[in-house]
């Protein structure tokens, strides 16, 4: 499930204004960044009744948690049946349940009378970029009656009655899933937690950690806090304090870019009014501001000028629907993201007291607004559903050397994409071309007259007449002739 991000400037957003933690505090819970699953946490405990401090180095949602699509669906980035693999059914179908439920989580909060101008809207597609209908039907088995999700299959027609290009094939509709405005969500989920009790602290950038004894102790440059429970929901961009901890994440960016506006016909051309994203991870869209087309670029684990990009998402647009014509990139933007190596976000307690929500590349919305109900709920409701994601120790990211096998990893990915892509298409248009010819040669031959003819008519035997039908119809002999023999 991986995200795009979207801008709005922060003077058109209504921000709150900055506070700075400028004395010392003691707190239940505190929380290390305000992105998405830092805030989640907050409301969620503040809402039962903890007293909740988080400190944010920068400003709320300043990387990709302010800058993404807000694509909101069920599941993880690990494809289901390597999650089923690796924890067994019954576990996978309790973290998938999880899933659903973090999704519901931001469902309820992204209203208009929480937050005006959230612009909710229902479904996401998931297309393929080869003909794999075997496969669809197995998964879209495995997720109605196993996983109770509701979901449609798409067979070819449909998909490409909606997204005018021949590089899609079959589909899965999430007709459940839903997209919201990633940026004005983040914000309003800080608006709700302040609302809540929590007290947010911009500008304030964590020195050390003191993690040992029942109050753990946080010293930041102007001041110090005291708190039970430590929550890191830092990312990639925890800091020197812990380095090893950002050291087991993958840093990744990822860049998109909207058009100008497109008028109708871009509505012609991608009538499909929720998200689209490919099954490689490769293509993210979906149309915003009534006629701009919001688009991902591919992965790098580089950082880069967001700009640079501009060329690359033009290409991907006209190389996917060339109808639209060389269209023009009026803003780029981005964010980094850490991904794990198993694919699974970090989610638990790493000694009493310390917890840790990280790990979110490629997970969505959903698994950072889940973590924040389920690590809020075992502080504070002894609940142990965390242990799931046991399985999945921190691993070490391979520093440098796992970027750049990384970023190698991600061109050979997409270059296979590419290939197998071609290949199905070429296949398809074979497979068209030998019934046109059929049917040339059918109908020529229907012309010359040379064509197959129907077979006769079968000529059915008439049935022997009975025995005694036989011997009443043959001429009795006569008593003198019977004497003369």
């Amino acid at each position: 499930m991986s995200e795009t991000f979207t801008s709005v400037p922060q003077d058109e957003a209504g921000f709150h204004e900055r506070e700075r933690l400028s004395f010392d505090l003691d707190a239940d819970i505190c929380v290390i960044g305000a992105g998405l699953a830092g805030l989640s946490i907050a409301l969620e405990a503040a809402r039962f009744g903890a007293s909740v401090a988080v400190l944010e180095g920068r400003h709320v949602g300043w990387n990709a948690s302010g800058n993404q699509l807000g694509t909101v669906m069920p599941g993880f980035a690990l494809p289901l049946t390597d999650l089923i693999e690796r924890i067994g059914f019954e576990d996978a179908r309790e973290l998938w349940t999880l899933s659903k439920e973090g999704a519901e989580f931001v469902r309820a909060n992204a209203t208009e009378e929480n937050m005006p101008g959230i612009s909710l809207s229902e479904g996401v597609l998931e297309v393929s970029n080869v003909d794999a209908g075997d496969r669809l039907i197995s998964r879209l088995q495995m997720l109605n009656e196993d996983f109770d999700t509701e979901v449609e299959g798409w067979q070819v027609d449909r998909v490409r009655a909606v997204l005018k290009t021949d590089r899609y094939f079959h589909g899965i509709h999430y007709p459940r899933a839903f997209q919201v405005d990633g940026r004005k969500y983040v914000h309003g989920l800080a608006a709700l937690a302040r609302r809540a009790g929590a007290r947010i602290f911009e500008d304030t950038p964590v020195v050390s950690i003191d993690h040992s004894g029942i109050r753990k102790r946080i010293v930041t440059p102007s001041a110090r806090l005291r708190a039970t429970h430590i929550v890191l929901a830092g990312n990639i961009h925890l800091g020197a304090p812990l380095r090893r901890l950002s050291e087991t994440l993958l840093p990744v960016w990822r860049y998109a870019g909207i058009t100008a506006p497109l008028g109708e016909r871009v509505h012609e051309i991608i009538a499909f009014k929720g998200s689209v994203l490919d099954s490689d991870c490769i293509d993210h869209f979906r149309i915003v501001d009534g006629d701009r087309l919001m688009w991902a670029s591919p992965e790098t684990t580089w950082a880069a000028r967001p700009q640079r990009f501009a060329g690359a998402i033009k290409r991907r647009i006209r190389t996917i629907f060339p109808q639209l014509g060389d269209v023009e990139i009026i803003d780029t933007f981005g964010g980094a993201t850490g991904q794990t190596v198993h694919g699974m976000p970090q989610i638990g307690q790493l000694r009493k007291g310390l917890w840790v929500a990280s790990g979110f590349g490629r997970q969505g919305m959903n698994i950072s607004a889940m973590a924040g109900q389920m690590i809020a709920r075992s502080i504070l409701r002894a609940d142990e559903r965390w242990r799931l994601f046991s399985p999945f120790e921190l691993v070490w990211a391979g520093g440098t050397t796992g970027r750049v096998a990384g970023q190698l990893v991600g061109i050979w990915g997409r270059a296979s994409s590419a290939a197998a892509g071609s290949l199905a298409r070429y296949r398809e248009r074979a497979r068209v071309k030998d019934r046109e010819r059929e049917a040339r040669l059918a109908e020529a031959n229907r012309a010359a007259g040379t064509g197959p003819r129907r077979p006769p008519p079968a000529v059915r035997p008439r049935p022997a007449p009975p025995p005694r039908a036989a011997a009443q119809d043959a001429e009795p002999a006569s008593h003198e002739d019977i004497v003369s023999q």
